[in-house]
């Protein structure tokens, strides 16, 4: 399908948003509040919203930092779309299994990093992105409202739109947004649990996440034993995962704080079998494989499924596994 926008088909870009200030909400900072009720944007993109006059509190005077009250009723009006960043776009094959006017849902392969990062300027999925869709420029990350690992396969959607954009991150914010992934993990799990600890970063290691006790994040992970099997003379489960929050390698960090990380997962699970030579795999195994969400337009619920990539299906094969859904 050609990247089209509702620019191009003759709507607004977009309609003036009223939020009303609730009583949990009584004094906070006006910039604050818009960065909780449009968390697609940046606080300082707000800030400049405000100071510009895009921000209306009836005929107050109002700055950034304002302090709001009960009852409150504030109107926002987004301005003209502005570059987002200096990305560039690259004819990266991208598996698009969904697109119309507002979003588009693809299918990410494995060794596919998400937004450019130190070590990954170019080459990432945005990037195909851009050249799929060039007014995705003028999007906060050109769209993506979340993420999925490098080495993690699966389904993600990806906003065209403000609007789309703003109602995807406020459905992943109500936790309405189903999300469910397949793994396969070391060990026998026995019966189905709700992982609900609270994940962080490592204070042993900045660069892996862990179950903490302080200033970590609420995290939910609906685990589903779906089979056994046997991997190099050893127990294997494959589960599926079902998210109510997205925190980082969320997945990852529950089921090895339960004593049953991830096949293939080297950071997890250090010490772990490496796979590469013996069976072909050579990174985790977790696999995104349905995703459904209210469409932003208002007309319904869409549902979409991708079926384990080839790798992870071999896998499977080898630890006599069959799964079909």
């Amino acid at each position: 399908m050609q990247c089209s926008t509702l620019e191009e088909d003759g709507s607004d870009y977009s309609q003036p948003v009223e939020f009303v200030v609730e009583a949990h909400q009584a004094g906070e900072r006006l910039d604050r509040f818009l960065s909780d009720m449009l968390p697609a944007q940046s606080r300082a993109r707000l800030q400049r919203w405000v100071e510009e006059g895009y921000v209306r509190l009836g005929d107050r005077k109002i700055r950034p930092s304002t302090s709001l009250k009960v009852g409150d009723v504030i109107e926002v009006l987004a301005p003209p779309p502005e570059p987002e960043g200096q990305w560039v776009a690259e004819p990266i094959a991208l598996d698009v299994v969904y697109e119309d006017v507002t979003l588009l849902v693809v299918n990410k392969p494995a060794g596919l990093v998400v937004h450019p990062a130190a070590g990954h300027a170019q080459g990432t999925l945005l990037n195909g992105l851009l050249h799929h869709c060039p007014s995705l420029l003028n999007l906060p990350r050109a769209g993506i409202v979340h993420r999925l690992d490098r080495d993690t396969t699966g389904l993600m959607v990806v906003a065209k739109t403000p609007e789309a954009q703003t109602s995807l991150v406020r459905q992943l914010q109500a936790r309405t947004v189903s999300r469910q992934y397949l793994a396969l993990a070391w060990g026998s799990l026995k019966k189905d649990q709700t992982l609900s600890s609270d994940i962080g970063r490592d204070p042993k290691d900045r660069q892996r996440m862990a179950v903490v006790v302080t200033n970590g994040k609420p995290a939910v992970t609906h685990v589903q034993v779906l089979a056994q099997g046997e991997l190099l003379d050893r127990a294997v489960s494959l589960v599926r995962c079902r998210l109510e929050t997205g925190r980082t390698h969320q997945i990852r960090v529950h089921l090895q704080s339960i004593g049953h990380p991830l096949v293939g997962d080297q950071t997890y699970h250090r010490g772990a079998p490496h796979l590469g030579d013996r069976l072909a795999f050579d990174r985790q195994a977790l696999h995104a494989y349905r995703l459904a969400f209210d469409h932003p337009s208002g007309s319904g619920s869409i549902d979409f499924k991708a079926s384990a990539p080839q790798d992870l299906q071999t896998l499977l094969a080898h630890a006599d596994i069959h799964f079909s859904d």
